[in-house]
């Protein structure tokens, strides 16, 4: 009896054997890439040679490739060599990566704002970002920077960047007149990538920041010194769900993206400048729409330690939530805004595609040292919808220049054009 048993366990065995043998990877090619590294590739995808096949692993494979700043389409291929081997070719689309930028509009005083950036998000091949810009907002600033997400292993990567930017800052106080201030902020910061699976990714990270105010014009009340400065230290951080895919200018999925700012050590004009948290959650959905369509979804949610400050967070402004309704016109501590539109291709031919888009953004904020009840109330909230066209390079990453046209609803209702690269969201 146990003479049989062993003989029926070791049949099984060698079928199991046979099983597996019969669905190994041996080989694993990478075509169509140019510039970004076959080693690179082959690092982040889940097949190896010698691998089960597994065409989970090879669609994840896929979309893990179209996530890439350098790639702009992937797809696949199983080959069956013979009995027990199989062959997985990968071909990938490539973007042009090294992306120079300019970004026209108007600062809070109407004249002309512009950004000059220049990035190569593909550096070395392995999908390292560097670059810098230079901009002109009444004030000139300028930062520099340095990504490697995959630096260390698959998983694990660094980054470092240094900025400092200028602006000129309106606050809102009841019965005075706008209030300006020349704000300064130079900044370090140094950052941690951790890509825990497919779908999660977390960012840590260190910000060391020197922020500077100084009066300009308008009725200061004496309450409020005509300059502040403050030394602070920041932990920071980003925590991303990404189920989003991606086909040239087509975007699916869902995508939920938290930030955070929390000061752990502060010097200086503490009680009007200080913020111990801010922290902001996006979440995003699209959908396609026939062949030609895109639905495109924005639920942005703030929320800042709220003191009864005029240097409030979270500011409503054209270029960050709420297209036509002006630069930074309003500041709160708390914000709920919903940016929805659809995205229709109305012309596309090789390397061109021309969109166009209908929206509705609309925002309500709580007022610095108010309650959440504000955000319900409505008392500063604001709607507009519009039109809009993009006008698309579907090789260069990121390579869409929009224009938008917004007309706000209500009592304070506003209009304007706006100008931007890349996507509103």
């Amino acid at each position: 009896m146990m003479n049989r048993i062993i003989i029926v366990l070791t049949v099984l065995l060698r079928f199991s054997i046979i099983s597996i043998e019969a669905e190994t990877v041996t080989e694993v090619e990478i075509e169509g890439n140019k510039r970004t590294r076959t080693k690179f590739l082959k690092r982040l995808a889940f097949v190896k040679e010698g691998s089960t096949i597994d065409t989970i692993r090879v669609a994840s494979d896929e979309r893990r490739f179209r996530l890439l700043p350098s790639v702009a389409s992937a797809s696949s291929n199983i080959e069956k060599l013979d009995d027990g081997n199989y062959k997985v070719t990968y071909t990938v689309v490539e973007n042009f990566a090294i992306i120079p930028g300019l970004n026209v509009s108007q600062d809070v005083n109407e004249d002309l704002a512009y950004r000059l950036s220049v990035f190569d998000f593909n550096m070395f091949g392995q999908n390292q970002i560097v670059g810098g810009f230079y901009s002109r907002n009444v004030f000139d600033s300028y930062g520099l920077f340095w990504e490697a997400p995959n630096l260390i292993t698959r998983k694990w990567g660094l980054g470092f960047n240094y900025q400092n930017n200028v602006f000129q800052e309106p606050i809102f106080l009841e019965n005075n007149d706008d209030i300006n201030f020349k704000s300064s902020n130079s900044a370090f910061e140094f950052r941690v990538f951790y890509e825990h699976n497919f779908n999660n990714r977390f960012e840590f990270g260190l910000n060391i920041a020197n922020l500077d105010y100084v009066y300009l014009d308008g009725s200061l009340p004496t309450s409020i010194p005509e300059q502040l400065e403050l030394n602070r230290v920041s932990v920071v951080g980003d925590y991303e769900y990404n189920n989003i895919t991606n086909e040239f200018q087509y975007v699916e999925g869902f995508r939920s993206l938290f930030t955070f700012n929390t000061t752990v050590g502060a010097s200086g004009d503490t009680d009007f400048l200080k913020n111990f948290f801010v922290g902001r959650n996006d979440f995003e959905y699209f959908k396609r729409i026939g062949s030609n369509g895109n639905w495109a979804n924005r639920l942005r949610l703030g929320y800042a330690t709220n003191t009864n400050s005029p240097f409030a967070a979270f500011a409503l402004d054209n270029q960050l939530n709420i297209r036509g309704v002006g630069n930074v016109v309003d500041r709160g501590t708390a914000s709920i805004v919903l940016n929805t539109e659809y995205r229709h291709t109305l012309f596309e031919k090789g390397w061109f595609a021309l969109q166009g888009n209908a929206f509705i953004d609309a925002g309500t904020w709580q007022e610095p040292g108010g309650e959440l009840s504000d955000l319900i109330e409505g008392n500063s909230a604001s709607l507009y919808s519009g039109l809009g066209l993009r006008f698309i390079h579907k090789r260069i990453f990121n390579a869409v220049f929009r224009i938008d046209y917004g007309l706000g609803f209500g009592e304070k209702a506003n209009n304007g054009i706006v100008f931007g690269i890349g996507q509103y969201f």
